[in-house]
């Protein structure tokens, strides 16, 4: 079983046991429990449910791993020639690493293997 989830701007294709990074959520503690309720799309074999634009009822769940997790820094340089002008700066993007725990989806059929 996979769902298609939504969170903040990105959309990411999660199966149980799944871990990945989202964006930083900073009321977040390690190991606490966390939920995402706009749920796009899900599939169970060969059952799919599609969501206009979410599924109404549907949830996954997630824990915790990290709280914070940085990212790869990335430098900016910028630089005009004759002019004496010159510019550096640098960013650093923050995540939340989560394991998902399950998947929810009201009135999806699940596919039981023989």
């Amino acid at each position: 079983m996979f769902a298609i989830i939504e969170s903040g701007s990105h959309q990411y294709r999660v199966q149980t046991g799944d871990t990945l990074q989202v964006d930083f959520q900073a009321e977040i503690e390690n190991g606490a429990e966390f939920t995402f309720d706009k749920v796009l799309l899900a599939n169970d074999g060969g059952a799919s449910v599609v969501g206009k634009p979410t599924i109404a009822g549907a949830k996954v769940t997630a824990k915790v791993v990290e709280p914070l997790v940085k990212g790869d820094k990335i430098e900016i340089g910028k630089f005009k020639r004759r002019k004496h002008s010159r510019k550096h700066t640098g960013h650093r993007q923050k995540y939340t690493r989560v394991r998902i725990t399950g998947i929810e989806v009201p009135g999806l059929e699940t596919k039981s293997e023989a």
